[in-house]
């Protein structure tokens, strides 16, 4: 069995491969993401693309990805798979479930959390409901759990999605204005009982944070969590 491996794509696109190979795309925004290296453009070799909410800068790339995996499901909240349906996405192609659910990824589980933030979803000159924002914890076939936060601001319930899934590593938003920022990532972080934080949605526009010392400082230099600070385009081993 392989090492799974997690990259950072830039501001909240990431993609998990698990150490049977499987490939999880997660809020492709690409192509037109200024953080993303031009040679990550186009992903290939997914095996399922999850969207945590329907805002432009987590699902630009969706359909464009979707058809150069035509093998990968997209999952996502009902609301928000219904009106990706009106996008040109094909039924057969998508999963829509819904707080509390989890779905199968070869054997990996997707299991689908709660976030506080906002959603909807542009088609043509329409903004469409898109259901709830929401956040991910995906286990791997050895066990090891990532938790994706999505767009979220801090909430109590961590606390719980930190006694349910015991994730050993959160990816967590730290920019501020539209997310939570470093300080309240770092109160997040302790909430999950995580060992590794990686931070993102942050470094992409002037309006977000610029680096992550107000989450290395909230943590006040404890050896657990430890921050993994990513480049975009940057892959690294999974921890243990």
């Amino acid at each position: 069995m392989d090492s799974a491996r997690l990259k950072w794509l830039g501001h909240g696109t990431f993609r998990l491969t698990s150490p049977e190979g499987r490939s999880i795309l997660i809020d492709p925004w690409l192509a037109g993401n200024p953080t993303c290296p031009a040679d990550e453009h186009v992903q290939e070799g997914i095996d399922a693309i999850l969207i945590t909410h329907g805002h432009d800068d987590h699902v630009a790339d969706l359909l464009s990805t979707a058809a150069a995996n035509p093998g990968a499901r997209v999952v996502a909240v009902l609301e928000a798979v219904w009106a990706l349906a009106e996008l040109g996405l094909p039924e057969e192609r998508a999963v829509g479930m819904n707080l509390g659910g989890t779905v199968a990824v070869g054997g990996v589980s997707v299991s689908m959390v709660e976030a506080k933030h906002t959603t909807s979803l542009r088609v043509g000159d329409r903004i469409e409901n898109a259901g709830i924002p929401v956040g991910y914890v995906i286990v791997l076939e050895d066990g090891r759990s990532v938790y994706f936060a999505g767009d979220t601001a801090l909430f109590g319930d961590m606390t719980l999605i930190g006694e349910l899934y015991r994730p050993q590593l959160a990816v967590l938003p730290i920019g501020g204005h539209f997310t939570m920022d470093g300080r309240h990532a770092a109160r997040a972080a302790r909430m999950l009982g995580c060992g590794y934080v990686v931070p993102c949605h942050y470094r992409t526009f002037p309006l977000l944070a610029q680096d992550a010392d107000a989450l290395v400082e909230g943590l006040g230099g404890a050896s657990k969590p430890k921050v993994l600070e990513l480049e975009p385009g940057q892959e690294i081993e999974l921890p243990s």
